[in-house]
């Protein structure tokens, strides 16, 4: 029997299964219901209307074979081919990023050359003698900033008594405290000019009275 006999006598049959379903409903409604005729003939074509198309939906439709798996609508794109047993498949070659060439190293810049020391300009050195007068110098000891040897110091430059250093003009103050070497500074700092002119005109200050009392040195 061919697949289009065979579903044509299952219609057929469904829609009889379906008439007796509206004819036992008709018949029901009459025995045990309180419709009326018409009403009981409504509810049978009703019920013939609804059981009809259910059992041709549950009986007729078409099943697919059985051991048959439904295929897949469509294939995930980035899902890989699986190969195919017995089928050789030459590898795709792969690309090898070329390796990048090392940026050339800048030449490291030459370290600026150290800007030449301020040279001492002589020509703001305060004169000097080439030794004391009368063959002894002040006690230059009694300003204060003077000790022992810084007192050697500024002998051996050639100053040897207070109104040498109390008539040095700001440039040759600055000469002295850049030359003196280990006591930069100490001219001004300590006021050696002022403390020589008192010194110089024969008067005293106080540091100078300390040393010449013994209490300094």
């Amino acid at each position: 029997m061919s697949n289009a006999n065979a579903k044509q006598q299952c219609l057929l049959g469904c829609c009889i299964m379906g008439a007796l379903s509206g004819l036992v409903c008709f018949v029901m409604m009459l025995m045990f219901s309180e419709y009326s005729l018409t009403g009981s003939i409504f509810m049978a074509l009703v019920v013939a209307g609804i059981s009809s198309p259910l059992m041709i939906f549950m009986f007729c439709r078409e099943l697919p074979p059985i051991g048959t798996a439904a295929q897949p609508a469509s294939v995930r794109q980035d899902e890989p081919a699986r190969p195919v047993p017995g089928a050789t498949t030459t590898p795709k070659p792969v690309a090898v990023p070329e390796p990048k060439q090392a940026a050339a190293a800048k030449p490291a810049s030459a370290p600026a050359a150290a800007a030449p020391a301020a040279a001492s300009d002589d020509g703001d050195k305060p004169e000097g003698l080439t030794a004391a007068r009368d063959g002894k110098g002040d006690n230059l000891k009694e300003i204060k900033g003077v000790g022992p040897k810084l007192e050697n110091l500024l002998n051996s430059m050639g100053y040897y008594h207070f109104d040498q250093i109390a008539g040095w003009s700001a440039k040759e103050v600055a000469w002295v405290d850049e030359n003196l070497q280990g006591f930069k500074g100490r001219v001004s700092r300590d006021g050696w000019v002022d403390q020589a002119k008192i010194l110089a005109a024969g008067g005293e200050t106080e540091f100078s009275k300390r040393v010449d009392d013994g209490d300094v040195y």
